[in-house]
């Protein structure tokens, strides 16, 4: 890298801007050669063309040689997939089958690894920046619906002052965000645990708020004592995850998360530093096998009240995330393109990245507004034969499946534009990618 590239960089803000868009740093043009002398004698600074700085390019750009790993995107994308069909049909053996919290993490991981050879103050602020607008919008939402409800948070069991004080959890997740195990009734439009399924996702902000604060700190650890900061999450897992040591409240939930998930953050930013790439694919891969097998191993004893569901099994979670991870990093193609008969999904792929906050955020809320939706099918006249009832009530499950995806889409439309607010861009209704009417910017 050369030192005009450089100097660059930290000067002009669009380079600030492009990195934190895509989540990797922009590559250097070449630089063009210098202008013929007209006469021998000593360069002038003015005389060397320096590389011209470039317009801010699209977020929703189509990658090129210098956009963002594709690769990396596809596995965000399954992983909220994965999150979405699990929050809906409750299947314990998706948590084996791929693990989409340790997935998430470790993306997050990596792409903070990138934007920290900027100053760590202002990448902080940009994640925080870019967090918050989202939930503060999911939190007017929810709140709104929870005081419909009757829901009165100065009478918390913690006393009135502090039930109100805990409200700031929804404007900044720095802890759990309160809300009832039962709201409104049973029979009306939402079931009345429905705060528990809406609100009780947000622990994923929280944890994620924790990581990026404590990131410069994990780098820098890391760079210094690379194997025991990988490690350390999951020793400390072993501690808190087993009953060794009991941490009451939402305290002790925090720094489970935080464990759990601790090591899959760091190995983000081990493969980020290359750190992966040095160890040779037979031993990581071997190791990472033996570290899963244990994960089960231990599950088998520890199983919860969802069965093999890892959620309920810190211990099992921490290990069989990190051995997946680590398999899923060492075989990281780097794509720039999806590539063969992935690239029909290119659009979808982009759009859930460009969207993710939006969709984790309120897909648990489009899961519930399923069930009222369908049910209201019954009422209409063609469903008054058993036979017509008897193949929506065969049938629920996939209509379920089917429904929800408008229902986040219709999320992504009203709602996804103030990701891009929160990330300073212009507000895209549906930015998968795709051409407009008009020339587009180049990138």
């Amino acid at each position: 890298m050369t030192q005009g590239y450089q100097e660059e960089k930290s000067e002009n803000p669009y380079w600030a801007a492009y990195e934190e868009t895509y989540g990797v740093p922009r590559q250097p043009e070449p630089e063009p050669e210098p202008e013929p002398e007209p006469e021998p004698g000593p360069k002038l600074e003015s005389d060397v063309k320096q590389p011209e700085s470039e317009p801010e390019p699209e977020p929703d750009a189509k990658p090129t040689k210098s956009g963002r790993d594709r690769y990396l995107d596809l596995l965000r994308s399954i992983a909220l997939v994965r999150v979405v069909v699990y929050h809906l049909f409750g299947w314990a053996w998706l948590t084996v089958l791929f693990p989409s919290m340790g997935v998430m993490f470790a993306l997050a991981g990596s792409l903070m690894a990138r934007s920290l050879d900027r100053p760590a103050w202002g990448v902080i602020r940009g994640r925080i920046r870019r967090l918050l607008p989202p939930l503060w919008a999911f939190s007017v939402v929810a709140l709104a619906l929870l005081f419909a409800g009757g829901w009165d948070p100065g009478k918390s069991s913690d006393g009135p002052t502090w039930g109100w004080v805990e409200l700031v959890n929804y404007l900044i997740p720095v802890g759990a965000p309160p809300f009832p195990w039962s709201v409104g009734s049973a029979s009306g439009l939402l079931e009345d645990t429905w705060a528990d399924q809406a609100v009780g996702v947000l622990w994923y902000l929280r944890a994620y708020l924790w990581f990026v604060l404590a990131s410069p700190l994990l780098l820098w650890a890391f760079r210094r004592v690379p194997w025991v900061t990988l490690l350390a999450p999951l020793a400390l897992t072993a501690v808190v995850g087993t009953g060794l040591v009991t941490i009451p409240g939402e305290t002790g939930n925090a720094v489970t998360d935080f464990a759990v998930y601790g090591s899959c953050w760091v190995l983000g930013m081990a493969h980020q530093e290359g750190f992966l790439a040095k160890i040779p694919r037979y031993m990581a891969v071997s190791c990472s096998a033996l570290i899963m097998a244990f994960g089960l191993w231990w599950a088998t004893g520890h199983l919860g009240p969802n069965g093999w569901d890892l959620n309920d099994i810190p211990l099992a979670q921490a290990t069989w995330s990190f051995g997946f991870v680590v398999i899923l990093l060492q075989y990281s193609p780097s794509w720039r393109e999806l590539p063969g008969r992935l690239a029909r999904w290119d659009k979808l792929v982009t759009l859930s990245n460009n969207r993710a906050v939006t969709i984790y955020l309120w897909h648990n809320l489009a899961i519930m507004a399923t069930f009222p939706l369908l049910d209201s099918v019954y009422e209409l006249g063609f469903m008054q034969s058993d036979s017509a009832v008897a193949v929506l009530d065969s049938t629920y499950a996939i209509w379920t499946f089917v429904l929800v995806w408008p229902l986040i889409g219709l999320a992504v439309v009203a709602l996804g534009w103030i990701e891009d607010i929160a990330a300073r861009r212009s507000p895209r209704l549906w930015p998968n990618g795709a051409k407009r009417g008009g020339s587009r910017r180049k990138a």
